[in-house]
């Protein structure tokens, strides 16, 4: 398994960090939702500042890890180019992580959903 499907598969959850307007960092928990030869993509909604952030930058470093311990885990660090996509691939994304549609149920509040593929990295 290559390390973009790692991540999407085994990880799923990583912290991503960013940097705020005062260049100062800011992490938060995403899921990785889908991945592919062209990047990992994830999602959030267009009122977080998050969602500014990545808009603004363009650069996300994030690191997910699987285990118990420092001794029996596996971490993988990316950082790349992020770029918004939209609704381009959204369903596909809902359909492979189910659990969003009871976290977003309606169209409505689905619509404030955006997707994002992080591209151009490089990682260990």
């Amino acid at each position: 398994m290559n390390c973009l499907a790692f991540l999407e598969k085994e990880i799923h959850t990583v912290i991503m960090a960013t940097v705020d307007d005062r260049g100062l960092p800011v992490t938060c928990a995403v899921d990785i939702m889908d991945s592919d030869n062209n990047g990992l993509y994830f999602l959030t909604a267009k009122g977080k500042s998050f969602y500014h952030r990545l808009v603004k930058q363009g650069y996300v470093a994030l690191t997910g890890k699987k285990g118990c311990d420092t001794m029996s885990c596996v971490a993988v660090s990316v950082r790349g180019k992020v770029e918004e996509i939209g609704n381009e691939r959204l369903d596909r994304l809902l359909n492979k992580n189910p659990y969003m549609l009871e976290i977003y149920p309606t169209e409505q509040s689905r619509e404030a959903l955006t997707v994002f593929r992080l591209y151009e990295g490089e990682g260990e």
